[in-house]
């Protein structure tokens, strides 16, 4: 039988208006209806769920933080994590979270930031009800965590731009309907010569490779995409040329600050699914839970959690309002990604081999936590992060 989580409890409101808990409390009712195990049946294993994606966006999901003139809530940014939490709670596919998430932060927010008005009207409000899939492409093959490394070019031609190059990790690119691809104009320049496009599927000279298969987070469909001489007018330039360095490391705070936050949904599911596994499963007479290392991996389980759901908030909101942003979000993204992995790691351990196996859940909310540590910067881009944010020059 497989393992079943307990019923949803909301996490401490931690000064969450009653509107705010309310809210938590709708998207989470939704999941349960929507995003059940039952809505992936007679799908394959690590299928990308059009449906569930659509049910998502025609729920909301897709727009809480964009404007409701362009098709959007109009909530704020706690209100997406608010809802990304309970999503992550109720919903086993988290691949399916992650992609909602690297369109929401990689593609609306830039948009919605950098964006002319004909491009906003043009593209949120397909992004906001799931008609358009996004994806952002930076990272190349050979440019690793210098992210601004790359061979990507993009030429000036009269009214145009001829792009050539290669992005890979994109994550939705089987799926996406548009991409904002990074390419730099002039190599010389270094990061300010990188410019951000956003293209439409279909383009001549656009292309999306093989599938990438990955260890966790399945159900997120990945490609690499190749640009062989792609001609676009000078109007897909999303903001100025020599600006794109700027506009990633905006999209790279808002996934750094916000993308976790599914995962200490999950985090807060697991918890109690172990918490309630060592109450009734019973060794040597009494619960494994009155053993003392049993107990203690469940405390750290729970240190972890309410440690990793405080430093998401406290980056959210830093992010929201311009202050100090990309230290918080730098310490939340490390922290978490870390955390859950390590609770991953004590969820198997207390299910002894039990945990090991495909019929309960832990091993694969594992293999999805693991990619929390590479995306959006690794952990150790985060801790030079951190070091240079506190005035050191960590090389």
């Amino acid at each position: 039988m497989t393992s079943q989580a307990p019923a949803a409890t909301a996490p401490p409101s931690f000064g969450w208006s009653g509107e705010q808990s309310a809210f938590r409390d709708h998207v989470a009712k939704f999941a349960r209806a929507r995003l059940s195990a039952d809505a992936r049946a007679g799908l394959p294993e690590e299928a990308f769920s059009r449906e569930m994606w659509r049910a998502c966006a025609e729920f909301g999901v897709h727009g809480i933080p964009i404007p409701e003139m362009y098709g959007g809530a109009g909530q704020d940014a706690m209100d997406a994590v608010i809802a990304m939490e309970a999503l992550g709670y109720e919903c086993a596919d988290q691949g399916l979270l992650f992609s909602i998430n690297a369109q929401m932060w990689s593609v609306e927010m830039p948009i919605l930031r950098f964006g002319t008005d004909e491009q906003k009207q043009r593209y949120l409000p397909g992004l906001c009800d799931g008609s358009v899939i996004g994806a952002h492409g930076m990272s190349e093959p050979d440019s690793g965590s210098d992210a601004f490394a790359m061979r990507t070019r993009a030429v000036r031609d009269g009214d145009s731009y001829r792009l050539t190059g290669s992005k890979t990790f994109v994550t939705n690119a089987p799926e996406a309907d548009l991409f904002l691809v990074f390419a730099t104009v002039n190599p010389k320049r270094g990061m300010w010569g990188v410019t951000a496009f956003l293209i439409d599927r279909g383009t001549p000279g656009i292309t999306v490779g093989k599938r990438i298969e990955k260890m966790g987070l399945t159900t997120s469909p990945m490609a690499e995409v190749v640009l062989d001489d792609c001609v676009v007018p000078v109007s897909s330039m999303l903001g100025r040329e020599g600006q794109g360095a700027a506009i990633f490391n905006h999209s790279m705070g808002w996934e750094r600050a916000c993308i976790l936050g599914t995962t200490v949904g999950a985090m807060a599911r697991q918890f109690e699914t172990c918490l309630e596994y060592a109450k009734t499963r019973r060794q040597f007479g009494k619960a494994i839970g009155d053993f003392q290392l049993v107990a203690s991996k469940i405390a750290d389980m729970k240190l972890r959690l309410e440690t990793s759901r405080m430093l998401l908030h406290k980056a959210t909101l830093s992010q929201a309002n311009d202050r100090d942003g990309a230290l918080d979000g730098a310490m939340a993204k490390l922290y978490i990604s870390d955390a859950a992995v390590q609770s991953g790691l004590d969820a198997i351990q207390i299910h002894g081999g039990y945990g090991y196996t495909r019929e309960y859940a832990a091993e694969r909310e594992l293999r999805d936590a693991i990619g929390g540590r590479l995306y959006s910067g690794t952990s150790e881009i985060q801790r030079l992060l951190i070091a240079r944010h506190l005035g050191l020059a960590p090389t």
